[in-house]
């Protein structure tokens, strides 16, 4: 009982509450006059001006509301906190509910969304005993829980249609005895106590989308273990985190999946073996068991419904349409994200998605991001109605599916409703007055004309917090016994007959938002981008398993596009950064050893040129082509200047590329040796040596010659000379004259066809 009175109060009697009343009107009269020189504001009811009475002093929150849309039979309970923001005590105070008279429609329910102090003769009178909470006392700086109910029959609703809501708490403070109201709170009641006759077809997308966590490199094993910039996925991916949560309360609304392939290609990496970056080096993964079992979520999850698979790492169609459709191969990139996207979801979740849908950011759009958004086959546009704004005197929201010119529709969000989840959600105020807002503007879109059955499709943030996640499933959940609107996929709200007076003029391009194209991705980016896939292109034709690179850095450059990336230019280029420079690293792998300059000793020799190979894969269709600057000097395999041979290496290999060479004259010649693919292409940098030619001519043979003949004449002289010598020792008795020692080591070495050395001397 105890507990039941802290957290109720104690009511007040009647008696007392007419005794305070009467004081609080007669005291407040000063307060009313000083008031007149207030701004003044439009009433949200009658449009004329009215003085606005600011009552901040406590901040009423307004935490839970339950059942957010009650029907006849239920107990309303409202739940919040008050915490007293002012600089003295409120003594005697209550806490009342107000409910207002029932809105005219949408725009009343956004013009009431934006008021906050208190206006009298606007809000409404409270509620009265017994549904009065009284405060004895709240402490400056001190908050305090409140919670009331109230039979629904009890409140003054008429018929079906939205009410405002109001929480306000009445008191005094010591520097002024009388009462006033110091802090109020709104939010809105939808009322539809019978099944309402027509509803409209809601379409609730709900997406799954991440960013990029996947780097181009892999492991060299015969897997091709993926390589993981960080592991930050598996927060996202645990109990409580914004893709558990997505998947786990997805599973029982009424929605439309709209997924990133790459987001499964990456949690389906994860289940396997994978690496993370960490510095300079890479450790294992340990999230398998993670990936795993969210995998199985899902696919639970969707189970039955729609899919809509957006092209391959969710490419942002604004930043191509507007800064990178004139940079050669940047459409083709989205043609393939595309293509890719169908094969990762079948894979994956082993079922066909529906890839006939483009989303660009926001649902804005202009004629160049329709034209870039169709280009890789999709037919339907998902807009924004702030986008696609609505012309003329047209008094009701129209169904979403609208033809917008060449073949192509817009599947057009309601802004209201796709937006009033955004913000954080993590309080329970944000959240409570989001699900109210939300309820309301579906039921008073229904009311705007019951004749017409509309088609109305929420396209929320693209990737929602956990919270906003929680947030808009208590939305559907609310609206799950189908009261005054029914499920429709997407699929099947593109194909409702379009409403005759809604607009299709897609606006044009100045009209586009500009702090969304301040986040777009800049041409530098895509320029990056072509330099990336050229590099690809001429590394690719080399390789024996060219597969092996050409998927990994595909998908790499799909990310480089991703419209994650919007608002974060530096990550951005730090990605685009790290893939260049990986494939850079693979494309140095294969390359000219360096060689030293060459001494030709001789008319003809050969020259050898050493390639290598750091690969893990063979390399073929390479050409080594070498050239000599002096085609009189030095001659190349049989008279030109030119010579080439094709080149061929297994992974780890090296591979000695023999030229013969024809010498002239006596000098230096500059040759010069590069590897090209089959095409022309040039592969890898030139490499540069020198080779130093000395040709024995015909004169300096003739000296050889003559010096060698007297040589052997000056020989001759002294054989007879120690022969005649020894014959006169021999005469005369002496010793025997020593022997002649041998001849020395021969200074010149066999011929070896080993690669060349420092100062390599080449004979034949």
């Amino acid at each position: 009982m105890a507990e039941a009175a802290d957290s109720q109060g104690t009511h007040t009697s009647p008696a007392r509450r007419w005794m305070r009343r009467t004081a609080s009107v007669l005291l407040g009269v000063p307060l009313v006059t000083g008031l007149l020189a207030a701004p003044t504001v439009a009433s949200p009811l009658t449009g004329t001006p009215e003085k606005a009475a600011v009552s901040s002093t406590v901040d009423v929150s307004l935490n839970s509301l339950a059942p957010s849309a009650p029907v006849e039979g239920d107990t309303l309970v409202v739940s919040g906190t008050l915490t007293n923001r002012g600089k003295e005590t409120i003594d005697e105070a209550e806490v009342d509910l107000r409910v207002g008279p029932r809105l005219s429609g949408r725009s009343s329910i956004d013009s009431n969304a934006k008021r906050t102090g208190y206006l009298p003769g606007v809000d409404a009178e409270p509620l009265g005993d017994p549904y009065t909470l009284e405060v004895s006392s709240l402490r400056k700086g001190v908050s305090q829980d409140f919670s009331i109910s109230v039979p629904v029959d009890k409140l003054p609703l008429d018929s079906a249609g939205v009410y405002q809501l109001a929480v306000s708490l009445t008191g005094q403070t010591s520097s002024s005895s009388y009462e006033r109201v110091l802090g109020i709170q709104r939010t809105f009641l939808p009322w539809q106590p019978e099944e309402s006759g027509a509803k409209s077809k809601l379409t609730f997308l709900w997406p799954l989308i991440a960013s990029a966590h996947i780097t181009a490199e892999t492991a060299s094993d015969e897997q091709q273990t993926p390589v993981f910039q960080d592991d930050e996925l598996a927060t996202e991916l645990k109990p409580g985190g914004r893709l558990e949560q997505l998947v786990s309360l997805g599973s029982d609304l009424p929605v439309t999946w709209v997924i990133d392939p790459d987001l499964l290609a990456s949690v389906d990496a994860m289940a396997g073996t994978y690496r993370v970056r960490s510095g300079d080096t890479t450790v294992p993964g340990t999230n398998q068991d993670l990936a795993k079992k969210w995998l199985d979520a899902l696919q639970k999850a969707v189970n039955g419904d729609k899919i809509v698979a957006l092209p391959f790492a969710d490419p942002d169609l604004a930043s191509i349409a507007h800064r990178g459709k004139n940079v050669s191969g940047t459409l083709s990139h989205l043609q393939t994200a595309t293509e890719a996207a169908t094969t990762t979801v079948e894979t994956v979740l082993h079922t066909t998605p529906t890839t006939d849908f483009a989303w660009p950011v926001d649902g804005a759009i202009d004629p160049s991001i329709v034209d870039v958004a169709t280009s890789a086959g999709a037919h339907k546009v998902i807009a924004r109605s702030d986008s696609l704004e609505e012309i003329g005197n047209l008094l009701y929201t129209p169904t979403a599916a609208r033809p917008i010119g060449g073949g192509t529709s817009a599947v057009v969000a309601d802004y209201r409703l796709s937006t009033v989840f955004g913000g954080d959600m993590t309080g329970g105020e944000r959240s409570t007055l989001a699900v109210q807002n939300f309820l309301s503007q579906t039921l008073a879109l229904t009311k705007q004309d019951e004749e017409k059955e509309r088609s109305i499709v929420v396209a929320p943030q693209r990737m929602p917090s956990a919270a906003q996640a929680q947030t808009m499933a208590r939305a559907l959940q609310a609206l799950d016994d189908g009261r005054w609107t029914e499920s429709l996929d997407l699929v099947a709200a593109a194909e409702v007959k379009p409403d005759a007076e809604a607009t299709t003029k897609v606006p044009g391009s100045s009209a586009y938002p500009k702090k969304l194209r301040s986040q777009e991705l800049p041409t530098q980016a895509f320029q990056d981008i072509r330099g990336i896939q050229d590099s690809l292109n001429s590394f690719q034709v080399i390789l024996t398993q060219p597969e092996r690179v050409v998927t990994p850095f595909g998908n790499a450059i799909n990310r480089s596009m991703s419209t994650s990336w919007r608002g974060k230019p530096l990550e951005a280029q730090k990605y685009r950064d790290a893939v260049r420079t990986y494939l850079q690293g693979l494309v140095g792998q294969v390359n000219l050893i360096a060689k030293s300059d060459v001494t030709l000793s001789g008319r003809s020799a050969t020259i050898p040129v050493t390639v290598q190979n750091q690969l893990v894969q063979g390399v073929d269709d390479l050409v080594l082509r070498l050239t000599s600057d002096n085609a009189t000097r030095l001659k190349l395999n049989g008279g030109g200047a030119v010579a080439q041979q094709p080149v061929a290496i297994a992974g780890g290999h090296s591979q000695s590329v023999k030229f013969d060479a024809d010498a002239n004259v006596n000098g230096q010649v500059q040759v010069r040796a590069r590897l090209f693919t089959q095409d022309g292409t040039p592969y890898g940098d030139e490499m540069t040596f020198t080779v130093k030619v000395s040709e024995l001519t015909p004169t300096v043979l003739l000296v050889i010659a003559g010096g060698l003949l007297l040589l052997v004449l000056a020989g001759v002289r002294m054989y007879n000379h120690r022969k005649r010598a020894v014959a006169s020792d021999t005469s005369d008795g002496g010793g025997g004259e020593p022997e002649q020692p041998s001849d020395p080591t021969p200074d010149t070495g066999p011929e070896s066809g080993d690669p060349s050395g420092t100062g390599e001397k080449v004979d034949r």
